[in-house]
C-alpha cells in the first residue's frame, strides 16, 4: 500500500511537471506571436512576409530554392528584389571539380528576373576554361544591371587566362557600359587590356573606388595612367610592380587627381634570373606620400634571394611587408635602415642565421610597427626579448614559430614567455602554426 502511495504520488507530480511544461511553451510562443495567434503561427505558409524574407536572407542558396517551393508565398518571397541585391555564381566542371556549382536553370532564372537586382556580383571558377567561358557568356547576358562590385575568383590555376582576349574583353564592356556605377573590381588573373579599362574609365570615372587587377599581362602603365587620371574618387589600387611606374606614381600624386588610402603592390617571379626588375626613385615615392599622408603602400614579394637588388637601396614608404619566399638578412637589414613607415612585416623564411641585429634595427628605425610574423627564421631569445622591450605594448600582433627562438645561456622557452608578456602587457606564448 505504501509502494503504491509513493508510485501514485510520483506519476501526479510528472503530471503537474508535463502541464505546467506545456503552459511554460505556451507563454513562451504567446509573448512571440501573441497569444490569438498561437494556433495560426504553427501555420508555416501564414508567416509574415517579412518574417520569411528575414529567415531567407540567412539561408544558403540551397535551401532557399528548396523552401520556395513549400508554398506560393514562400515562392514570391524568393524572388523579393532585396534577396538578389548579393550573389555569387559557382561554376565549375563535375568531373574535375570538387566545388558545387549554381544550377544552369537558376542562372537562367536570374539572368531573367533579376538581371537588374544584382549589386554585388562574383564568379568563383575553377581550373576549367569552360567555367571560365559559361562566367563570361553569364557577364555577357547582364545588359539590364546595376553592378557596383565585381569579383572574378579562380580557384585553382587561372583559368581565365585560357579565355580569348576578345571574348573576355566583350563580356566585360557589357558590364562596364550598363552598370555605370561600378565602386569595386577585382579582377585577378585575366586577360584584360587597355582598351577595356578606356571602356570602364568612360563609363564608371565617378564611382570607381577599388581596382584589384594583379597579374594582368596585357595591361600596360598607360592603361594605369588612364585610370589615374581620370577616376578623382579611387581609393585603393592593386597591381603587379612590372606596371608601376614614377610616371603613375607622379600621376597619383597630382592635386587634381585621386587620394588614394591603399596601393598594394605583388612583386612576384616564376623563373628566377629572367626578370630584372627596375627600381622607382625616392623621389616619385615621396611625391606620391606628400600627396596622400595616409595612404598604406602594401608589397606582397615572392621572389627568389637574388632578385632582390633593386629594392630598399633608398628609402620607401612601404607600411606592409610580406615576404612569401626566403629573404636574405642583408635585405632585412635594408628594411631597417630605409622603411620607417613600417607598421607590418611577415617573414616566411629566412635560412640559418640569427636575425637579432636586424629585428634590434627594425625596432629601433620602424617606430609606427605593430605588427610580426616570422616563420623558418632564427631569432636568439636574448635577441627576442630586445626586439619586443624596444617596441613595447605597441606590438599588437606577434606571431613566432615556437621553432624560431634559440635557447641561450640568459633565457630558456619558459622563462620567454614570461619575459615578453611583461614588456607586451599581455599574455604571450608562441605560436605551434602560424597564425597570418
Amino acid at each position: 500500500m505504501k509502494r503504491a502511495r509513493q508510485q501514485g504520488v510520483v506519476e501526479n507530480e510528472a503530471s503537474q511537471t508535463s502541464q505546467k511544461s506545456k503552459k511554460q511553451k505556451t507563454c513562451l510562443y504567446g509573448s512571440v506571436f501573441g497569444e490569438s495567434d498561437l494556433h495560426a503561427s504553427m501555420d508555416w505558409g501564414s508567416l509574415p512576409h517579412h518574417v520569411v524574407l528575414r529567415v531567407f536572407q540567412f539561408l544558403p542558396l540551397v535551401d532557399r530554392a528548396r523552401a520556395s517551393s513549400v508554398c506560393r508565398r514562400w515562392n514570391d518571397v524568393f524572388h523579393v528584389p532585396d534577396l538578389w541585391r548579393r550573389f555569387e555564381f559557382e561554376l565549375s566542371q563535375p568531373a574535375t571539380s570538387y566545388l558545387k556549382s549554381t544550377h544552369p536553370d537558376l542562372i537562367q532564372q536570374i539572368i531573367k528576373r533579376h538581371a537588374d537586382h544584382l549589386q554585388y556580383v562574383s564568379f568563383k571558377v575553377d581550373s576549367s576554361t569552360e567555367s571560365a567561358e559559361a562566367a563570361c557568356d553569364i557577364l555577357s547576358q547582364l545588359v539590364n544591371c546595376s553592378i557596383k562590385t565585381l569579383g572574378l575568383i579562380s580557384t585553382a590555376k587561372p583559368s581565365f587566362m585560357n579565355v580569348s582576349k576578345a571574348h573576355f574583353a566583350s563580356a566585360l564592356t557589357v558590364v562596364f557600359v550598363n552598370s555605370k556605377s561600378l565602386s569595386s573590381i577585382k579582377i585577378d588573373d585575366t586577360p584584360l587590356d587597355d582598351p577595356s579599362l578606356k571602356v570602364l574609365v568612360a563609363n564608371n570615372s565617378d564611382t570607381l573606388k577599388l581596382l584589384k587587377m594583379s597579374s594582368c599581362p596585357h595591361v600596360s602603365p598607360a592603361g594605369i595612367l588612364c585610370v589615374a587620371d581620370q577616376c578623382h574618387g579611387l581609393k585603393e589600387l592593386a597591381l603587379n610592380y612590372y606596371i608601376l611606374s614614377d610616371e603613375l606614381l607622379l600621376a597619383l600624386s597630382s592635386e587634381k587627381h585621386v587620394d588614394l588610402e591603399h596601393l598594394r603592390i605583388d612583386i612576384v617571379s616564376e623563373n628566377p634570373g629572367q626578370v630584372e626588375f627596375h627600381t622607382i626613385k625616392k623621389q616619385s615615392w615621396d611625391a606620391l606620400v606628400k600627396h596622400s599622408p595616409k595612404v598604406n603602400i602594401v608589397m606582397y614579394f615572392f621572389l627568389y634571394e637574388e632578385e632582390f637588388d633593386a629594392f630598399f637601396r633608398e628609402e620607401t614608404p612601404v607600411t606592409h611587408l610580406y615576404f612569401g619566399r626566403a629573404v636574405s638578412k642583408a635585405m632585412l637589414g635594408r628594411i631597417g635602415m630605409n622603411c620607417p613607415r613600417l607598421i607590418e612585416l611577415v617573414v616566411c623564411a629566412n635560412g640559418l642565421q640569427p636575425l637579432d641585429d636586424e629585428l634590434i634595427r627594425i625596432a629601433e628605425r620602424c617606430k609606427n610597427l605593430t605588427a610580426m610574423g616570422l616563420g623558418e627564421c632564427e631569432v636568439t631569445c636574448r635577441g627576442f626579448i630586445e626586439f619586443v622591450k624596444m617596441c613595447g605594448g605597441r606590438l599588437t600582433q606577434l606571431s613566432i614559430m615556437e621553432e624560431v627562438l634559440i635557447p641561450d645561456n640568459d633565457y630558456s622557452l619558459d622563462r620567454l614567455h614570461l619575459e615578453v608578456s611583461k614588456h607586451l602587457g599581455r599574455m604571450w606564448f608562441p605560436d605551434m602554426m602560424p597564425t597570418w
